[in-house]
C-alpha cells in the first residue's frame, strides 16, 4: 500500500500561518480590505452595466441616424427625378408641333412637387443630424462609465496587492483609485 504525502510549499505554509495569525489576533486590516473590495466589486458591476447600456443606446441612436440619412437620400433622388422630368417638360415646350401649354403645365407641376420633396429631404437630414448628436452625447457618457469601470478595477487590484503586502500607503492608493472611480461615475451619471 502506498501512502501519499503532501508537502506544502513555503508559500502555502506562509499563507496558512498568516491566515491563522490574522484570525487569532482579530486582524482588522484584512477585514477592512475584504469589505472594501466587496463594495468596490459591487460598484464596478453597476458601472459595467451602465457602460454597456450607454454603448447600446449610442449604437441605436447611430442606427436611427443612418436610417434617416437613407430616407433623406431617397428623397433627394426623388427630387432629382422630378428635376429631370421638369427639365424634359420645359424642353418639350420648345419642340415645334407639340402641345406647349400641356408641357408648360407639366413643368410647373414638377416644380411644385419638387419643392415638397425638397422640404421633406431637408427635414429628414435634420432628424439624422439630431440622432447623430444624441449618439455622440451618449457615447461620451459611455466613455465616462468605461473610465469609472477601469478605475474601480485598478482599485480592486491594488486592494488585493495591499492585502498581500499589508502596506498602509498602498491601501490609501487603492482607496484613492476607488474615489476617482466614484467621481467618474458621478460625472457619467450627470452627463458631464
Amino acid at each position: 500500500m502506498s501512502e501519499e504525502f503532501e508537502v506544502p510549499s513555503p508559500h502555502e505554509h506562509h499563507l496558512e500561518h498568516v491566515t491563522e495569525h490574522a484570525h487569532a489576533s482579530g486582524d482588522n486590516f484584512a477585514g477592512k480590505i475584504a469589505v472594501m473590495t466587496a463594495i468596490m466589486a459591487t460598484i464596478g458591476a453597476l458601472f459595467s452595466y451602465q457602460a454597456g447600456s450607454t454603448e447600446s443606446e449610442a449604437a441605436m441612436n447611430k442606427n436611427n441616424a443612418a436610417i434617416k440619412k437613407t430616407e433623406a437620400s431617397n428623397q433627394w433622388n426623388y427630387y432629382q427625378a422630378k428635376s429631370s422630368r421638369q427639365n424634359l417638360a420645359e424642353l418639350a415646350t420648345h419642340i415645334p408641333g407639340v402641345d406647349a401649354a400641356h408641357y408648360a403645365a407639366e413643368a410647373q407641376r414638377y416644380k411644385s412637387e419638387k419643392e415638397v420633396v425638397q422640404k421633406k429631404a431637408q427635414a429628414l437630414e435634420e432628424e439624422a443630424s439630431a440622432w447623430d448628436e444624441k449618439s455622440e452625447q451618449v457615447l461620451h457618457q459611455h466613455h465616462r462609465w468605461a473610465q469609472a469601470m477601469t478605475a474601480i478595477q485598478i482599485a480592486i487590484s491594488l486592494a488585493a496587492i495591499t492585502l498581500l503586502t499589508r502596506k498602509e500607503w498602498l491601501k490609501k492608493v487603492a482607496y484613492g483609485a476607488a474615489g476617482v472611480s466614484v467621481v467618474l461615475g458621478i460625472l457619467a451619471w450627470q452627463h458631464i
